[in-house]
């Protein structure tokens, strides 16, 4: 007589598929509802974007040239460490549609408290004898580890980290988005000056420090951004406008986040000095540590996807190994701040940008590193004073873009000795202290920037004229960066915390 004690695989199968499809119908017809309030606009719409906006705006006055970042400024003034009561106090304008996000977190809590029962349900079905382990048909197990609904719910009870789904999404996360598809066997076309807005999403509580593209081609419809309110968010910025997951792995503010080369983790650092590679569908912690600064730029390696670069608030740049969590290398400068990092092509050299000025010139504001020996190859790339927010590469060229706090762009040469190009300078938006990214359009025709008063410009790389400019924000525009895909589709965010996507 067998001590195994057996299940009836058919009419278990047949039972299990009835619960999944009330359950995901229940978890649609309540997000249904409560995701309506990103959309604001359907794809080609043109109207007017300032619906709702913080009362009261960021004033110039009292910035210096040499600019600290506003992040410090307002955790100064406000003797907070930037949690949510903070994000309040600056956005209370936004009263309104914090309680339609509230109750949209609570549909979601409540469909995710669903999905749970359901798979809890089906996990202890089965009759068992205590102590024996009981028989699963083979069709069974393979039935079982196809349903999404699942595997949702045994990754986020194992979840290390705080993930809230607020679609159905990890098969969303996962699709190809059709209007990617066609473009996806061509070469890139040449880039336009994006003029309609085509979605506006307002989820996050406090300003956007940074969003990027998902880096591989076929999932490049998603886009990541790191907050100022602890969360990193993963949005379908191309078809839905709807936000995809949220990670809350930090307990201060996101200063910096990277997607890795396979678009399947994330790499976040923020003021809480932690640093966390979490995986995109489970939001487990991959890789986590702690540091001794609190930190403000993250790069991974361009040919070594093991490797990432990190630096922040102090003087120290340290090369970090996944594999191992350990540190491969430091990279010692007499600097306060790293400001940003930027490999250059092939990974043997990279630039950080620093906060180091002195009355007369900017020396060591753009130091170059070899990676390998952690040696300093140059400090006297720069000689203006002005320190210098964010660097760019060129897609096509050897040359690179510094963001300056003296209101204008400066290009130099990617090859040693970095030299300063003087005949080009890109000027007409404003800084400002902000840390206003900057970037290439992918066939490096153009040059983007925010601005501190909201717009975003538009230059043409060859003559370094403004093309054209674009009122996108009310708040500070801190990043603008184009679809590595998609024709002139742009995506901008700015310190009030929305992001808008541009076509």
């Amino acid at each position: 007589m067998s001590l195994v004690a057996y299940e009836d695989s058919d009419s278990e199968t047949e039972t299990e598929k009835t619960e999944v499809s009330d359950a995901s119908g229940r978890q649609t017809n309540q997000l249904s509802s409560s995701v309506s309030c990103v959309q604001h606009f359907a794809p080609g719409s043109t109207k007017s974007t300032y619906e709702m906006h913080p009362a009261g705006s960021t004033g110039s006055s009292g910035r210096s040239t040499l600019c600290e970042d506003p992040l410090e400024r307002y955790a100064r003034n406000n003797n907070t460490d930037l949690a949510p009561p903070y994000c309040q106090r600056v956005y209370s304008g936004h009263a309104a549609l914090s309680v339609a996000y509230k109750n949209y977190e609570q549909a979601s809590s409540s469909s995710t408290n669903s999905g749970n029962g359901v798979s809890q349900k089906r996990t202890h079905s089965a009759p068992t004898i205590k102590g024996i382990r009981p028989y699963i048909p083979k069709r069974l197990r393979q039935e079982n580890s196809s349903m999404p609904e699942k595997e949702v719910s045994d990754q986020r009870r194992s979840s290390d980290c705080d993930v809230k789904l607020d679609v159905s999404g990890d098969q969303t996360l996962r699709k190809i988005s059709e209007l990617i598809k066609p473009y996806l066997g061509s070469k890139y076309k040449v880039t336009e000056v994006p003029k309609s807005l085509i979605f506006h999403m307002s989820k996050h509580s406090g300003p956007v420090n940074e969003i990027q593209w998902c880096p591989v081609r076929e999932q490049s419809h998603m886009l990541l951004s790191a907050s100022m309110d602890k969360t990193v968010k993963v949005w379908d910025a191309v078809d839905t406008s709807c936000c995809l997951k949220t990670y809350s792995c930090h307990s201060c503010a996101v200063r910096a986040a990277q997607w890795s080369s396979c678009g399947r983790r994330i790499l976040s650092g923020g003021f809480d000095s932690t640093l966390h590679l979490t995986d995109v569908e489970t939001g487990k912690q991959i890789f986590s540590s702690k540091t001794e600064f609190r930190i403000s730029a993250l790069k991974f390696h361009p040919t070594e996807s093991n490797v990432f670069i990190c630096g922040g608030f102090s003087p120290e740049v340290k090369a970090w190994d996944i594999r191992t969590s350990k540190v491969l290398r430091v990279y010692k400068a007499a600097v306060q701040q790293t400001l940003d990092i930027l490999f250059l092509p092939e990974g043997r050299e990279f630039l950080t940008s620093t906060d180091a000025v002195s009355r007369d010139s900017a020396d060591r504001t753009i130091v170059a590193w070899d990676f390998q020996s952690a040696a300093k190859i140059s400090n006297q790339i720069f000689h203006e004073r002005y320190t210098c927010p964010s660097l760019t590469l060129h897609p096509k060229e050897s040359v690179f873009v510094a963001q300056t706090n003296g209101n204008y762009m400066a290009l130099f040469s990617a090859q040693r000795p970095y030299r300063i190009n003087k005949k080009k300078r890109y000027e007409g938006h404003k800084v400002e202290g902000f840390a206003v990214g900057c970037e290439f359009s992918p066939d490096g025709a153009l040059l983007v920037t925010g601005s501190s008063d909201g717009k975003v410009f538009f230059y043409n790389y060859h003559t370094s004229r403004i093309i054209r400019t674009l009122s996108a924000h009310r708040e500070a525009c801190v990043s603008a960066v184009f679809h590595p895909v998609l024709p002139s589709l742009l995506a901008t965010c700015d310190w009030a915390g929305e992001i808008k996507i541009w076509q």
